[in-house]
């Protein structure tokens, strides 16, 4: 299939770009890794009357530390990218865990970080990872820049908190506590392929070994990335041991709506979202290098 007629425009500043979605507003759409919007356009889910090239836009790819404070990754950085950063990894080991789930190496060739959260689709996993780790979108137009913390980013199925005239620029990412363990899991009928239910979790131990703090978002069961956290928030205070995980999997899976599709009925991918956040949550317990 073909998209529909539609006036391409190269960007050729990050001022350029955002004057041009201030005149054309809903009608443009970003072009960045395209690796969703293009197929949404073949296939007419997708209509934009103007598309606004943005990849020539490099200051706005790579990943930095301010101060060695927080990390800051621009929203053209392509997942390539991120995968062959072995300091990011390390700053950031969700997405070691996560990056080799998303799609395929050709496609994460090609695919910007901005682009995916800007899409946001629910079966993704940065979403959840975003979520999970407390990320804040800077988001700018031609008149004003903000700042919207992840868990308000999203604000329904492929539906954010960026207006007509604005674009997302970056995302920060806090850093990682001392004793902090992360896991990130997913179950998809072939590799590559979205995934029926994922999580995404971390835990933090205080000296003493029990749970100072922990986070769990998952995706794929629902219209948005589900924050869990408050349903595991009975760990912290306690030993993660896999008794006091077990007792509040029953309450992940009560957040959780998922809608069911023609792989998995709401029940089974309920029933692995538990499975996995017990998995993911004991896998980061043991990653901060405590023993239980």
């Amino acid at each position: 299939m073909k998209p529909a007629p539609f006036k391409y425009i190269a960007a050729s500043s990050l001022d350029h770009a955002l004057s041009l979605k201030a005149e054309y507003g809903d009608d443009a759409r970003f072009l960045a890794g395209g690796q969703s919007l293009i197929p949404a356009m073949n296939f007419r889910l997708s209509r934009p009357s103007v598309l606004i090239d943005i990849n020539r836009l490099s200051d706005l790819a790579g990943v930095d530390w301010p101060e060695g404070n927080d990390i800051r990754v621009g929203a053209l950085t392509r997942y390539r990218n991120l995968e062959r950063n072995r300091d990011f990894l390390a700053a950031c080991p969700l997405f070691a865990d996560a990056l080799p789930h998303i799609a395929h190496p050709q496609i994460r060739n090609r695919g910007t970080i901005g682009g995916n959260l800007s899409h946001a689709d629910p079966a993704s996993e940065l979403p959840a990872l975003a979520v999970a780790m407390q990320a804040r979108m800077r988001i700018k137009s031609s008149a004003r820049e903000r700042e919207v913390v992840a868990a308000q980013f999203f604000q329904g199925l492929l539906t954010t908190d960026i207006e007509a005239d604005e674009m997302l620029v970056g995302v920060t990412f806090p850093p990682l506590a001392p004793r902090t363990g992360t896991s990130f899991m997913e179950v998809a009928r072939r590799r590559g392929d979205f995934a029926l239910a994922g999580v995404a979790a971390m835990v933090t131990l205080d000296q003493e070994g029990r749970c100072a703090a922990v986070r769990l978002a998952l995706c794929g069961v629902g219209e948005t990335p589900v924050d869990a956290s408050q349903a595991v928030s009975a760990l912290v205070g306690e030993r993660c041991t896999g008794a006091a995980i077990d007792d509040v999997i029953a309450g992940v899976q009560e957040v959780i709506e998922p809608a069911g599709n023609v792989h998995a009925s709401p029940d089974y991918q309920r029933h692995i979202a538990g499975v996995l956040a017990k998995r993911a949550l004991m896998t980061a317990h043991r990653r901060t290098g405590h023993d239980a």
